[in-house]
């Protein structure tokens, strides 16, 4: 090895010290996982810790509807599943399973991961500890759960204003950036540790501005207020008395640690459909109330705040769902994940769409462009 080759040899190796004494002394070793993932996967429980949210004993099947898989997707769908990488794609129709399909090996039993649409899980789960009392109303200080809010300006954030992602808290909500909270948040091992450092920078309730460490925060206060580990009261308000078919799990930051609550739910279509028909039923499931109406109403109903990004009305969002209001006389709510992930309820049909895969494509607006194609190729296999 001749002098130059050394001395970049060893001048690579006083970096890579550097660098590696840096990221002890700043307290981010999560940075290590970052660089070797680089980026979020629906496959991610395998590098998790993950805690288990088990089915009922007894599950409840879907019913089959009369045509279950004779209708044929519009070649424009199948070709736009191709292309996102679609892995599973369902259609539920009054109730009854109508439409199937899975790609990549992937199948009805297959876990993948919820990203944002686990947000929309979190959500429901406030509005379950409503009905049981657990939480008195939406309007109740988080401070009455969580000490850290307390003091100052975060006395002033309301339940609402987390589920409405109006806080006004300081998160970070970037997917590139490898030293962001959201990267920090996936990749770490102490979510407390990256909720109790932030700082209230605006006035609560007053701008829209989407925040994965607004749910989280949700979390945390779930857990006080009802004693239960996030994933267990899903299993006990959710899961089980829906009838899943198959465990889900909930990714955790570490061993005995807190669910990853603004993503990482991992389960299959048909059971993610579930929860949208719960929606759809104004949160009564056969007869037996598990979200309160006047909550799902509410959480279905534009936050009218001010877009933090654009400064115009806020009409797409509620309670942690994304809106779609009057699309082709349709009004559509739905649940979405970074990566093309989504729970699509479009009631004035009596539908519930859930589609999984790799990719997501352009926004138009504030929709992922996809969304309005499903909703489109659907409606045509309907009619």
């Amino acid at each position: 090895m001749n002098r130059k080759a050394k001395r970049f040899g060893l001048g690579t190796l006083l970096l890579l010290g550097l660098l590696a004494a840096w990221i002890r002394m700043a307290d981010k070793e999560y940075l290590y996982k970052a660089i070797v993932y680089n980026f979020a996967d629906i496959d991610d429980h395998t590098i998790f810790d993950q805690r288990k949210i088990d089915a009922p004993p007894i599950p409840k099947p879907w019913l089959l509807a009369g045509s279950y898989n004779r209708l044929q997707l519009p070649q424009e769908l199948e070709e736009l599943h191709r292309e996102l990488e679609s892995v599973a794609f369902v259609v539920v129709k009054d109730d009854s399973l109508l439409y199937e399909q899975y790609w990549q090996g992937y199948s009805d039993a297959s876990l993948s991961n919820s990203f944002s649409m686990a947000k929309s899980i979190v959500s429901m789960l406030v509005g379950a500890a409503v009905k049981e009392g657990k939480i008195e109303s939406v309007e109740q200080p988080v401070g009455d759960f969580l000490p850290y809010f307390k003091k100052g300006d975060k006395a002033k954030i309301r339940i609402k204003h987390l589920l409405w992602m109006s806080s006004g808290l300081n998160w970070d909500e970037s997917y590139t950036n490898p030293l962001s909270m959201t990267t920090e948040a996936y990749y770490g091992t102490d979510l407390e540790k990256v909720i109790k450092r932030l700082d209230a920078v605006e006035e609560p309730g007053r701008q829209w501005s989407y925040k994965s460490g607004d749910t989280q925060i949700l979390a945390f206060l779930l857990q006080e207020a009802t004693g239960k580990s996030l994933s267990a009261y899903a299993e006990e308000k959710l899961w089980r008395p829906l009838g899943a078919e198959h465990d889900a799990e909930w990714s955790v930051d570490k061993p005995d640690g807190m669910e990853k609550a603004y993503c990482c739910f991992f389960s299959n279509a048909r059971d993610f459909a579930r929860l949208g028909k719960l929606y759809l039923h104004n949160g009564i499931w056969n007869g037996d109330t598990i979200v309160p109406p006047d909550y799902v109403k509410a959480s279905l109903t534009p936050n009218g705040l001010i877009n933090a990004n654009d400064g115009k009305k806020v009409d797409f969002y509620g309670y942690q769902w994304w809106l779609l209001p009057n699309y082709k006389g349709q009004d559509i709510f739905y649940a979405r994940g970074i990566l093309g992930q989504y729970i699509i309820v479009i009631p004035e049909k009596n539908l519930v769409i859930v589609r999984l895969g790799k990719q997501r494509a352009e926004k138009v607006g504030e929709h992922p462009g996809e969304v309005m194609d499903m909703i489109d190729g659907v409606n045509q296999m309907l009619k």
